[in-house]
């Protein structure tokens, strides 16, 4: 966990730095107040678990590749990929989950205050003003009471204790924020796998062939080989969606397909070269062609979910995925081939 410190930190670096691309996307294309967050949430979170998990197996396995012997690749490259997808689950249900929830609350009052005009409107031409004495100031006929007396807060409100203040805002803060989905399935498992990675008592009782608790360990792993292909095929089912088209804006799709395949990869080789030269990254060639490939890989799929659970903008993501991931067989065989190429 020391020499991996800076895996952490370089992949708040994908989400920051895709974040900013994302609103700058947005700025160009000028989406619907529904959809800005979408696209800011697939620029900023990669696909950094299911995608790696399948690709780094395979590439240990070739014959005369640059990253050593394939048993040994294999167990390091696995444990790379399980701090990565452990650290970009925590991100994706911590960050991306708030902005596309404010987005689409936003447009969901955006809607309401259109939908409130337009009822006004439609009242009719009623000329007698109407004034409710129970949500409404009084105006007095006196011309200095009207100066003097505007319509403020009460003495009392003012006085409020400080202490009260700070309860209503921790009040206030707690029904905002929902702890059952930032503590979703996948980031209580990465909790779980810290925990048990870092305790030496729990690790030597778990993992091992001398650990009392091993079956636990065996049965975990033999349920994480099953995961693979079932997600594969939840991928699979989640792109058909796209086929049926949302009226999505093509510039929207160019700019995301841009950002995750053009600018955010040449983006990661000068960060990770940079940090290499200094010596922030050691020197593990699979080590670092990791850390390049958390910039080139697809949107998160839990971004749909995302999507889901606000039912907002859920056709569109169908979409960006389908696109963004037909696009990947051609983006990922490519930039993998250059970073195995700059690291060896």
């Amino acid at each position: 966990m020391v020499k991996l410190w800076f895996m952490p930190i370089n992949i708040l670096l994908t989400f920051i730095i895709g974040s900013v691309l994302g609103w700058v996307v947005n700025l160009i294309t000028r989406p619907p107040p529904h959809l800005k967050g979408l696209i800011v949430g697939c620029c900023a979170a990669g696909n950094l678990g299911n995608i790696l998990l399948v690709i780094i197996p395979a590439v240990c396995k070739e014959k005369g590749g640059p990253f050593g012997a394939p048993d040994v690749c294999h167990t390091y490259g696995m444990a790379y990929v399980s701090l990565s997808m452990a650290v970009g689950a925590i991100y994706l249900w911590s960050y991306v989950y708030n902005i596309v929830r404010i987005s689409s609350r936003r447009s969901t009052k955006e809607s309401g205050v259109n939908d409130h005009s337009i009822s006004k409107s439609d009242i009719g031409s009623c000329t007698e003003p109407l004034l409710s004495s129970t949500k409404h100031c009084l105006i007095s006929e006196d011309p200095e009471v009207q100066y003097a007396l505007p319509c403020t807060r009460s003495e009392t409100e003012s006085e409020v204790a400080v202490s009260d203040k700070i309860k209503q805002y921790l009040e206030k803060l707690s029904r905002k924020i929902n702890l059952k989905t930032v503590f979703a399935p996948s980031t209580t498992g990465a909790i779980v796998g810290f925990a048990i990675g870092l305790v030496p008592v729990i690790r030597k009782s778990l993992i091992g062939e001398s650990a009392p608790l091993r079956v636990i360990q065996d049965s975990a792993s033999l349920l994480g080989d099953g995961a693979i292909p079932a997600l594969t095929l939840i991928v699979g089912g989640n792109l058909l969606k796209g086929l049926k088209g949302s009226g999505l804006q093509k510039s929207i799709i160019v700019g995301i397909v841009a950002v995750r395949y053009i600018a955010l990869p040449l983006t990661g080789i000068i960060i990770i070269k940079g940090a290499h030269q200094i010596g922030l990254v050691h020197s593990d060639p699979l080590y670092r062609f990791i850390l390049l490939m958390q910039y080139a890989v697809p949107p998160a799929m839990n971004i749909g979910t995302i999507t889901q659970l606000f039912g907002a903008g859920e056709s569109e993501c169908s979409v960006i995925m389908l696109w963004t991931y037909a696009l990947a067989s051609i983006s990922l065989t490519l930039w993998s081939t250059f970073f195995m190429w700059l690291v060896a």
